[in-house]
C-alpha cells in the first residue's frame, strides 16, 4: 500500500541481460576430415573468418589432434552464415548452442 491507501501494482521484472544473451549463444565448430589438406584449411580459416595466419595454424592443429575446434560464438543468424561459409568450401562444420559460456 501507498501512503494514500492504494495498492502498489508490482510490474513484472524482465530477465537479466545476461540470461538471455546466454540462451542466445551459438558456436561453429569446425570438424576434422581425411579429406582437406592442413593448408587448404588454414587458407579457409583466413577467408572466411580473416584470422592471422597463425591463429589459423593454431585451429587447424587443435582439429587435426582434437577432431574439432570452436571458431566462433555468437547469433544463431550469424553463426549459420559461418557454417554454411565453411561447407562451401567442402570443410565439415556445424552450429551448435553453447551452453558453456
Amino acid at each position: 500500500m501507498t501512503a494514500d491507501g492504494t495498492k502498489t501494482k508490482k510490474t513484472p521484472r524482465a530477465a537479466p541481460a545476461a540470461r538471455t544473451a546466454r540462451a542466445e549463444l551459438w558456436r561453429v565448430v569446425v570438424l576434422n576430415d581425411p579429406v582437406n589438406r592442413m593448408s587448404y584449411v588454414v587458407m579457409v580459416l583466413r577467408r572466411v573468418f580473416g584470422l592471422a595466419e597463425e591463429r589459423a595454424r593454431k585451429h587447424m592443429l587443435e582439429v587435426h589432434e582434437t577432431g574439432r575446434s570452436v571458431l566462433w560464438s555468437g547469433t544463431r543468424e550469424q553463426a549459420e552464415a559461418y557454417v554454411f561459409a565453411l561447407q562451401q568450401w567442402h570443410l565439415t562444420a556445424m552450429a551448435q548452442t553453447d551452453e558453456t559460456a
